[in-house]
């Protein structure tokens, strides 16, 4: 997965010359909390949170009556409080390494650039929750079988030929490390045969099933008991 397929396209940009209380008004109405801050060519110059705001205006604890703080507000402009070390990601980048960046940097939001510095787009944390789900396949429906992995080439072949022999499509598939439960296969697949049925022909073939979850229509999800070996 990369950046471009999950980030906000053409996000809403500001100049530095925009003065606060149009910025925070900007955010409120389109319910964000992050502003690009740009220059005439469209080049990432900066960057403003609402968080930014109630800290440099001192929202939470100033002792200025609403009329001054909105004065102040009225008057400062965004090039005066923004920050302008702001990490930035390509569109083309793979989705965990603008993961691992925010993690690095602990930051919740990254501007998106091209070559030339234009911002093209914004990605945010929660961006890359919904990522997540949406490589799980959570919410499709299907049934997600876990399974204990044993470390040897092959293995992941047997698995999925059990489904494929059995007329289940796989939807995804992903490979846990664990310090407690060791290594996990989870696969999410849908077909005619039963839970049950899958689940019978795979311990038949010896496989250790851990964890049984199905998601029905309308999202719901019922989970199975874990039926081991």
């Amino acid at each position: 997965m990369y950046v471009k397929d999950h980030m906000t396209a053409d996000p809403i940009t500001v100049s530095g010359d925009t003065v606060i209380s149009k910025a925070v008004e900007i955010m409120r109405k389109n319910d964000f909390h992050r502003l690009p801050v740009t220059d005439a060519d469209g080049k990432l110059v900066g960057l403003i949170t609402g968080g930014l705001v109630e800290e440099q205006s001192g929202q939470k604890n100033t002792s200025l009556s609403i009329f001054e703080l909105n004065y102040l507000l009225s008057r400062t402009t965004v090039s005066d409080i923004m920050i302008t070390d702001v990490k930035t990601v390509g569109a083309d980048v793979f989705l965990e390494e603008a993961a691992q960046l925010m993690i690095d940097n602990e930051i919740a939001v990254l501007p998106v650039v091209d070559d030339g510095g234009r911002v093209t787009g914004i990605i945010t944390e929660k961006d890359i929750f919904q990522a997540f789900n949406d490589l799980l396949g959570h919410r499709h429906r299907g049934t997600r079988f876990v399974i204990q992995c044993e470390d040897h080439p092959g293995f992941l072949v047997g698995v999925t030929k059990c489904f494929a022999d059995n007329d289940a499509n796989l939807e995804s598939l992903a490979v846990y490390h664990s310090a407690t439960r060791g290594t996990e296969l989870v696969l999410k697949a849908t077909g005619g045969i039963s839970v049950e049925s899958m689940t019978d022909i795979l311990k038949d073939a010896g496989y250790t099933i851990t964890g049984i979850a199905q998601t029905t229509e309308d999202g719901t999800v019922k989970h199975y008991p874990a039926p081991g070996v």
